[in-house]
């Protein structure tokens, strides 16, 4: 019974936070922590994480124009790891997303984004690699200029003929300006 009451007061509290002013399009500034594992024929024995920032800034009622940036670390794991080392291969990579977009709020803290723009390597001749991302995702107050943002994302790197592609998390904290 205890747990349905505290089920209960939990719906109720996300439901009023839904409600509040910095939901939909509104101007913001959101940090936040990401992590992504590859599809296809990357998946395997592989992760990326890292962080980003994003800015929003409203162009109509319920659309946002974004502008973000990051760093993701791509790195290898388990078994494939221990080859790459012991045969001399680096067994991580540093890139910096950068990408611009939409974001379209509709039921109130739900979104739908897309965001285009590049995927620059730090290794040397690492390159650069057009980056496409669609994202749904929602946003919870909790408090009059604050929210916690959740964006789950499929995200593509192309480059030279070749794709990379990933599903990724985002979960992040965002300030009303």
């Amino acid at each position: 019974m205890k747990k349905l009451v505290l089920s209960l007061a939990l719906v109720a509290g996300l439901g009023f936070a839904a409600s509040a002013q910095t939901e939909g399009a509104v101007r913001k500034l959101s940090i936040g922590a990401e992590a992504g594992l590859p599809v296809g024929d990357n998946s395997k024995d592989n992760m990326l994480a890292g962080g980003s920032l994003q800015f929003e800034q409203p162009v109509a009622k319920s659309l946002n124009l974004t502008v973000s940036g990051g760093y993701l670390s791509h790195f290898l794991t388990g078994d494939t790891k221990d080859i790459a080392k012991a045969a001399g291969f680096p067994t991580s990579e540093g890139i910096v997303p950068l990408k611009a977009g939409v974001k379209y709020y509709f039921g109130g803290n739900f979104y739908a984004a897309g965001e285009v723009g590049a995927a620059i390597s730090t290794e040397n001749g690492g390159g650069t690699a057009l980056a496409l991302a669609p994202t749904l995702g929602a946003s919870f107050s909790v408090s009059d200029k604050s929210s916690l943002d959740f964006g789950l994302r499929y995200e593509n790197w192309s480059k030279d003929g070749n794709s990379f592609g990933f599903m990724g998390l985002r979960a992040a904290f965002a300030f009303g300006l």
